[in-house]
């Protein structure tokens, strides 16, 4: 692993930290604020509201300010955001912190995952998924250690003040050794507001269909395992984190399998993986078989998005635009896939909504040749790729 490699890896662990920081002291803020569960619920939204709104500004400031430099401030702007969340003095004050904290997620998500094809191109092989693989690893990391602050009582106020500065500091530390960018070469700006073009809606229903189901199990996955397969708490709770860790393993082993294999056949392969995944929940009436089935779909769906950012960079007049095109659908897809698996279960039932991911999962299965790479010019293979993976 050279140093931008390294730098990119923990800027990736970093990005995933705050967000597994954040997710275990909800019900501290919830708690202190007085939310009721449909308050707490537009509070959640707001994230989601921020990020896709300013996502589509991040490659032009990308463009503006250089790639790295960017990368640096949205992560720093990131991680100060961290705090803020806990130190709303009203519920009033949680929302623009709320929409604040998504837009700095969603931009830095966008200009992070651009500078991390540069560095692929640099090196001339797959390192996307195992990147990915980190930010699942920095997710679960952070949220045992929110878990053990929680139990402890720590005043939330302190513990992500607190973890605020110390991933600043780690974020700071990597900021020094990721990429230095090219000169521009004529390129042009991207555009001030970059919406999909049309050569990333194809590969954007790949990312769709494999956001859907990583949203609606994580979101899911516990209360299927209480209401269907009849599990206490305690192994209900544990779902979740299986699922994470079945997707970071295979994030983190998929580079290897991806420079042999190719895109598009990892992801009909591991399509194939979830959607049996996703015939187990449907039929599991026991915990464990429940259980089994979603480290299914975590192992299917895991290189899912990491593919189709790199798949996007190719598709823009910079990677920066490709990649923020996607990222408003993958985010889109986020945002809707856990109230439509609960709208579904409410109207029919929990094993029909996730039937219904089943379905969602088999069309991204047949879409993954959108994910075929686009070389330095349309037949020749991309840096990394061999010759069989383009088959």
């Amino acid at each position: 692993m050279n140093p931008h490699h390294r730098a990119i890896g923990v800027t990736f662990a970093v990005h995933g930290a705050v967000a597994g920081t954040i997710a275990t002291r909800l019900p501290w803020i919830q708690d202190r604020l007085g939310l009721s569960p449909g308050v707490l619920g537009l509070a959640l939204l707001c994230p989601s509201v921020g990020a896709f709104a300013a996502m589509p500004t991040a490659s032009r400031l990308a463009h503006r300010m250089g790639e790295r430099r960017t990368v640096r401030l949205l992560i720093a702007a990131w991680c100060a955001a961290l705090a803020l969340p806990a130190l709303a003095p009203a519920p009033g004050w949680l929302f623009p912190a709320m929409l604040l904290f998504g837009a700095t997620a969603g931009m830095s998500d966008v200009v992070m995952n651009a500078h991390a094809v540069a560095v692929e191109r640099s090196m001339r092989r797959p390192i996307m998924s195992g990147l990915h693989g980190l930010w699942c690893v920095g997710s679960l990391a952070a949220g045992g250690a929110g878990i053990a602050a929680a139990h402890a009582r720590v005043d939330a106020r302190l513990h992500l003040g607190l973890a605020a500065l110390a991933l600043l500091a780690a974020g700071g530390l990597a900021g020094r050794r990721l990429l230095a960018d090219r000169p521009a070469g004529g390129v042009p700006a991207p555009r001030r507001f970059a919406l999909p073009t049309r050569a990333v809606l194809a590969i954007g229903v790949v990312g769709f269909c494999g956001t859907f189901a990583e949203g609606a199990s994580a979101d899911w996955s516990a209360v299927y395992l209480t209401e269907v397969a009849d599990s206490g708490p305690g192994l209900a709770a544990a779902a979740y984190t299986i699922f994470m860790s079945s997707m970071a393993g295979a994030r983190l082993a998929g580079d290897r399998v991806v420079h042999r294999f190719g895109p598009p056949a990892v992801v009909r392969s591991g399509g194939s993986v979830a959607v049996l995944g996703g015939v187990l929940v449907v039929a599991a009436r026991t915990p464990w078989l429940a259980i089994a089935g979603f480290a299914l779909i975590g192992v299917g769906i895991a290189t899912v998005v990491p593919l189709v950012f790199a798949a996007a960079a190719g598709t823009g007049a910079t990677p920066g635009e490709g990649v923020a095109g996607v990222a408003t659908i993958t985010y889109l897809s986020g945002l809707t896939a856990p109230a439509v698996t609960g709208w579904t279960a409410g109207a029919l039932s929990y094993p029909a909504a996730f039937a219904m991911i089943t379905c969602v999962v088999a069309v991204m299965t047949l879409a993954a040749g959108a994910l075929r790479p686009r070389g330095a010019g349309r037949g020749a293979p991309a840096p990394g790729t061999s010759a069989k993976a383009l088959r």
